[in-house]
Order: structure tokens, then sequence, then C-alpha cells
């Protein structure tokens, strides 16, 4: 009997033990609470924007006629590889992609749509440079293009030192401008307010080369036979998003969410949504990825001549 009533009483104080250890787990004050506490703070990510929060939608600035990067689709909608990054942002936002009023954003009005406080982002091929980071901000890195140029078949320009003396079409306010004009003095620069005015200037024979970022300008050689890519690649042009300057908040919330992306290799399934699979491979090193990064130039690449 007493061997009976001594292992009953070993067995309640047991049970006991364990509920004051299960007490001190739960109740906030045990080392197993704290610990999840003090992990929970450094991973908490920055809070959105109050402006965006209290409108409960983005306005981001897109390109609308820049294939495969913004453009507008069949049925009317924006599209592309910066859109998709926007979709991201309505999500990681509002629990949906579709909580954007997206606005054209040609080259030139770009910075404008930040100073004037008509977008919150511009995600449109922005291209860093020390000259515009004194009147905006950027994003981290997200994209590295290159330039390009795109001839005809049977153009006397195969390689960038050809375009001496030659026609160019480019848009205003892009790297490409300025560098022409420090670079190339004797070329015949055709400076344009749109991308699709460049082309269309190329395409109708006004300009002997379409002077522009690769993707963009693959896309047109992929789709149009006449059209060529010389080998040369130049003006390496990392994009970023652009961010009204002193807006910290909205910085710190982009560039977080932009390290998600990349840490979840989201960058990739918007490339191969965007870009045709043959060529995907090729661009594959020109985004963030969980193994590639990159930063921006600190010298501006359009005062370097080749």
């Amino acid at each position: 009997m007493r061997k009976l009533i001594l292992a009953m009483a070993i067995v309640v104080a047991a049970a006991a033990a364990l509920a004051a250890l299960g007490a001190a787990a739960t109740s906030g004050n045990g080392p197993t609470a704290a610990a999840a506490k003090q992990s929970q703070a450094k991973t908490k990510l920055p809070p959105l924007p109050a402006e965006v929060k209290a409108r409960k939608r983005w306005v981001i600035g897109v390109k609308c006629d820049a294939p495969p990067f913004g453009y507008i689709n069949v049925k009317g909608e924006n599209a592309g590889f910066d859109v998709e990054i926007a979709k991201w942002f309505s999500r990681f936002a509002f629990g949906r992609e579709s909580r954007v009023t997206y606005t054209c954003a040609p080259s030139p009005v770009r910075e404008p749509l930040l100073t004037n406080d008509r977008a919150d982002l511009v995600i449109a091929t922005f291209t860093y440079n020390q000259d515009r980071d004194t009147r905006i901000d950027f994003s981290r890195a997200y994209y590295q293009a290159t330039g390009r140029l795109l001839v005809p078949n049977n153009s006397s320009i195969q390689k960038l030192a050809d375009i001496h003396g030659k026609a160019v079409a480019t848009t205003s306010s892009s790297i490409y401008d300025r560098w022409v004009r420090k670079c190339f003095t004797d070329s015949k620069l055709s400076v344009f307010d749109n991308f699709t005015n460049a082309r269309l200037a190329f395409e109708q024979g006004r300009a002997d080369t379409l002077m522009w970022d690769d993707t963009v300008l693959l896309g047109i050689a992929t789709a149009d036979p006449r059209y060529k890519l010389t080998g040369d690649l130049f003006l390496a042009a990392p994009y970023g998003i652009g961010i009204k300057q002193g807006n910290v908040a909205m910085k710190r919330w982009v560039d977080s969410r932009l390290a998600i992306m990349k840490q979840k290799d989201q960058f990739f399934k918007i490339l191969k949504n965007n870009v045709a699979g043959r060529y995907v491979p090729i661009f594959a090193k020109n985004i963030l990825r969980p193994k590639v990064t990159f930063g921006y130039p600190r010298v501006d690449p359009a005062t370097v001549c080749p």
C-alpha cells in the first residue's frame, strides 16, 4: 500500500512540474517566449508608408511602350516585367495584385511624377546615375541592363565604333542621349520624347540605328526579321525604382520587399513570364537572384567614353 501511495505521489509531482514548465513557456515570461519575441523583432519588416496605407492603393509610374518591361497588352492592360513588380508590391501591401493605379511614365516625365507627387514610385526601366540621385532617391538595383544597337540586316554598322557620322535615334532624358552627345560628337543624334517615336523614326529610315536597352531591342529583333542586334555591349545600366527624395519610409519598405523577392527567386519567375524561353538563360544574370546581386556604379557611365 505504501508503495502504491508513493508511486501516485511521484506521478502527481511530475505532472505538476510539467504544467509549470508549460505555463512558463506560454506566459511570455519563460525563455522560449522571450526567444520567439526576439526573433520576431529581428525579422519585423518596415511598415507600409502612411500615404499608401491611407489611400489603400498604389500609384505607380510604368512604361507603356517598352516591352517586355512595360507596355499595354492586347487586352488594353498594363503588362511587363516592371508591371509584375508593381503587382507584387500590391500583394505585399494589400494581399492582392489589383490595388495599383498605373500611370504611363515616358523617360522625360519619370522624375516629375515623383517630384510633383503624382506617383508613389516609378518602376520604368529607370537607370540609376549620380545626376538623378541628386533629385530623387532610388531603391536597390533590381535589374542590370546594357546598351545595344538595333540595325537593319544590311547595315554598315557592325559595331559601336561604326556610329561615327551615322544617324542615331534614342530617347530624351536617357543615359544614351547624354553619352552620344559626349562621346560621338560627329554622330547625327535624333532624340525623341518616348521610345515609340524613336523606334518609328528608325523604322521609317530616318535613323541608321536605334540605341537603347538590350532587352527591349531584343524583343524587336526577335519579332521583326528585318533587324538584328550588333555584338557590342556598352553602358551597363542598373535599373532601380524611383522614389521621392527624402521619403525614407518608402525606400525602406521597397528595399525590404525587393530583398524578399530576391531571396525567393521571384525575379526569375517574372523573367520567364516576359522573355521568350530561349533567351531566359542569357538574361538570368541580369536579375537579382539568391546568389546574384549587383549595385550601382560609382562613376556615371555616361561620362566615360569608350
